[in-house]
């Protein structure tokens, strides 16, 4: 591994110092808070919540988590929706489906850095912002239940959806940042692995409900189970911190982005958002490519979920003691190696089960690295805020998620090597393979760019 001892001490030092500006400034936030109350409020005492640990940061965290995994997990799981709305009217003989999930996540990832800007600089809209998400998504889903095209759906279960996810997503991330200061990566992926957690469940749901009520009645259904579990869960996603009566709109810097550290770590980001996406939206259409029933291709999307939430969990708490590049590598080099090397192979269930788990143990991760980009980003720009860094690896993702649509479509209609290449390379698939394996294993070229000394 990378990490020396002394990288371990000075991690030690950088997380303590941190961690005591971080309970500094939130005390400096309180005494505001205090002197711009008026009358009987002014003398009463207060004390923060615990950081790091205690019931009310479990109980946040494990609120971040279900929400995660409420808004995640649908759009995570529009492999299930491709197979149906390809094979099922109204849009069965319609171009563009793979865009509609695309579309969703790529636009929650490119309109972070505004939501980030638009919540630092309004600190008390931030609970008030979920909740709208959260009515927003809602509607979203009610409307794709209407859809008659395909337009209709990227507008709606697409773009729409996107919109509400990330007005209930945003605010979460910055509240998270409050609630664990020594733990952090640990914490994010804990929350990152509500995702894979509802990957693990939503697909078979869906696939019944599908095949059972069709995707109208399916659509208004999950648009009430999000308000009835999610509503509740608001009451423990707060802030950790008060918000001052009189705060002042933060200054934002924007030099990190043409710091070497930011730019070589945001390429890697880029690069493997490109071929992440691609194995989540094909996996039950390959499946049903080898002959393998709806049920069987709902398995091997459940299994990639569900490794990715042990993936995440592993790849955060390393990410809080080893430099982010070398877990970065660990994520890419294990998922581009699974899509070449077992995706490739792959012409049964058992090994199409097999790629499902490595990649989503490995490549389903990577996003933990965020924390550790964040920590490299401020040692070089102490000015950067980490709302902000995170925000543009967001938007960095968000390229790679809404450009997998029409690539990923443009590889599979080209359909070379049918007939004339081993294994999955030969089914029309493999032009697929290939770019989803080599840009996953590009992700790390951030390893690299530290070897040189630019990062």
């Amino acid at each position: 591994m990378a990490s020396t001892h002394g990288d371990d001490i000075e991690l030690v030092e950088l997380n303590q110092a941190t961690s005591s500006t971080h309970e500094e400034t939130g005390q400096q936030v309180l005494q505001q808070h205090l002197t711009s109350t008026p009358g009987e409020v002014q003398g009463q005492e207060f004390s923060l919540p615990q950081a790091d640990g205690g019931r009310d940061a479990w109980l946040f965290l494990a609120g971040c988590f279900a929400i995660e995994a409420l808004v995640w997990g649908f759009p995570f799981s529009f492999g299930i929706f491709q197979d149906y709305y390809t094979t099922h009217a109204p849009f069965s003989s319609s171009a563009g489906i793979a865009n509609i999930g695309t579309t969703s996540t790529g636009i929650m990832y490119l309109s972070s850095p505004l939501m980030f800007a638009i919540l630092q600089a309004w600190p008390r809209s931030r609970r008030r912002c979920a909740i709208a998400g959260l009515l927003l998504i809602a509607l979203a889903l009610v409307a794709s239940s209407f859809a008659q095209r395909v337009i209709h759906l990227i507008l709606t279960q697409g773009i729409l959806y996107a919109i509400g996810g990330t007005l209930l997503y945003t605010p979460t991330i910055l509240f998270l940042d409050e609630w664990f200061v020594r733990r952090k990566g640990l914490a994010f992926g804990i929350m990152w692995a509500g995702t894979g957690m509802a990957g693990v469940f939503v697909p078979f749901l869906m696939t019944w409900g599908l095949t059972r009520y069709g995707f109208r009645t399916m659509l208004r259904a999950w648009a009430l189970t999000l308000l009835l579990l999610s509503s509740p869960l608001l009451l423990f996603v707060k802030p950790r911190l008060p918000v001052p009566a009189t705060a002042r709109r933060p200054a934002f810097s924007f030099r990190f982005l043409r710091s070497s550290t930011f730019c070589c770590l945001q390429a890697g980001n880029v690069l493997q958002g490109l071929g992440f996406f691609i194995p989540n939206i094909y996996l039950p259409t390959y499946a049903r490519a080898l002959g393998l029933d709806a049920v069987h291709a709902t398995v091997t999307v459940a299994l990639a979920n569900s490794a990715a939430v042990v993936g995440a969990v592993l790849l955060g708490a390393l990410i809080d003691r080893l430099h982010v590049t070398t877990v970065a590598l660990i994520a890419t080099l294990g998922g581009g190696a699974s899509v070449l090397l077992l995706w490739g192979a792959a012409t049964s269930f058992p090994t199409l089960c097999a790629f499902s788990v490595l990649y989503g143990l490995t490549a389903g991760g990577f996003s933990c690295t965020y924390t550790g980009v964040v920590r490299e980003v401020q040692k070089r720009e102490p000015a950067a805020g980490s709302g902000m860094v995170f925000g543009m690896l967001s938007l960095g993702r968000g390229i790679g998620s809404v450009a997998a649509g029409p690539v990923s479509e443009a590889l599979l209609g080209a359909r070379p090597w049918v007939g004339r290449a081993w294994a999955g390379y030969g089914t029309g698939y493999g032009a697929l393979i290939v770019f989803a394996g080599v840009l996953n294993g590009l992700g790390g070229v951030g390893w690299v760019a530290r070897r040189v000394g630019w990062v």
